[in-house]
Protein backbone atom coordinates (compact mmCIF):
# COMPACT_ATOMS: atom_id res chain seq x y z
CA UNK A 1 0.00 0.00 0.00
CA UNK A 2 1.12 3.25 -0.85
CA UNK A 3 1.80 6.13 1.35
CA UNK A 4 1.11 9.09 -1.23
CA UNK A 5 -0.65 9.85 -3.82
CA UNK A 6 -0.54 8.28 -7.44
CA UNK A 7 -0.95 10.83 -10.18
CA UNK A 8 -0.32 11.30 -14.09
CA UNK A 9 2.94 12.54 -15.71
CA UNK A 10 1.67 15.81 -16.91
CA UNK A 11 3.80 15.34 -20.05
CA UNK A 12 3.84 11.56 -21.01
CA UNK A 13 1.13 10.43 -18.14
CA UNK A 14 2.81 7.32 -16.99
CA UNK A 15 1.40 6.92 -13.34
CA UNK A 16 4.14 8.38 -10.51
CA UNK A 17 3.58 8.25 -6.81
CA UNK A 18 3.81 11.65 -5.61
CA UNK A 19 5.96 12.70 -2.99
CA UNK A 20 5.52 16.19 -2.21
CA UNK A 21 5.11 15.90 1.37
CA UNK A 22 8.56 13.96 1.25
CA UNK A 23 9.93 15.80 -0.98
CA UNK A 24 13.20 14.51 -0.69
CA UNK A 25 12.29 10.83 -1.22
CA UNK A 26 10.54 12.27 -4.91
CA UNK A 27 11.47 10.76 -7.75
CA UNK A 28 12.10 14.06 -9.26
CA UNK A 29 14.45 15.31 -6.65
CA UNK A 30 16.49 13.13 -8.53
CA UNK A 31 17.01 15.10 -11.02
CA UNK A 32 19.19 18.04 -10.73
CA UNK A 33 18.43 20.93 -12.77
CA UNK A 34 19.33 24.52 -12.91
CA UNK A 35 16.89 27.92 -12.45
CA UNK A 36 16.98 28.47 -16.05
CA UNK A 37 15.58 24.98 -16.49
CA UNK A 38 13.40 24.96 -13.94
CA UNK A 39 11.77 28.43 -15.61
CA UNK A 40 12.02 26.77 -19.29
CA UNK A 41 9.73 23.56 -17.58
CA UNK A 42 7.47 25.79 -15.25
CA UNK A 43 6.38 27.88 -18.82
CA UNK A 44 4.48 24.84 -20.31
CA UNK A 45 4.06 22.61 -17.23
CA UNK A 46 2.15 23.54 -14.00
CA UNK A 47 1.72 19.69 -12.53
CA UNK A 48 3.79 16.97 -11.44
CA UNK A 49 6.89 15.44 -14.31
CA UNK A 50 8.17 12.01 -14.14
CA UNK A 51 12.14 12.19 -14.13
CA UNK A 52 11.93 10.51 -17.43
CA UNK A 53 10.50 13.91 -18.87
CA UNK A 54 12.64 16.17 -16.44
CA UNK A 55 15.67 14.99 -18.00
CA UNK A 56 14.14 14.68 -21.26
CA UNK A 57 13.04 18.69 -21.42
CA UNK A 58 16.51 19.40 -19.47
CA UNK A 59 18.34 17.87 -22.15
CA UNK A 60 16.10 20.07 -25.25
CA UNK A 61 16.50 23.33 -23.36
CA UNK A 62 20.06 22.39 -23.46
CA UNK A 63 19.82 21.67 -26.69
CA UNK A 64 18.06 24.64 -27.75
CA UNK A 65 20.78 26.75 -25.99
CA UNK A 66 23.63 25.36 -28.38
CA UNK A 67 21.43 25.64 -31.43
CA UNK A 68 20.98 29.50 -30.27
CA UNK A 69 24.50 30.44 -29.48
CA UNK A 70 25.75 28.72 -32.96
Amino acid sequence: MTKHEIIACERCQSRIECKANSFTKCHCSEVQLTHDEIEHIAENYEGCLCATCLLELRQEYQKSLSITVS
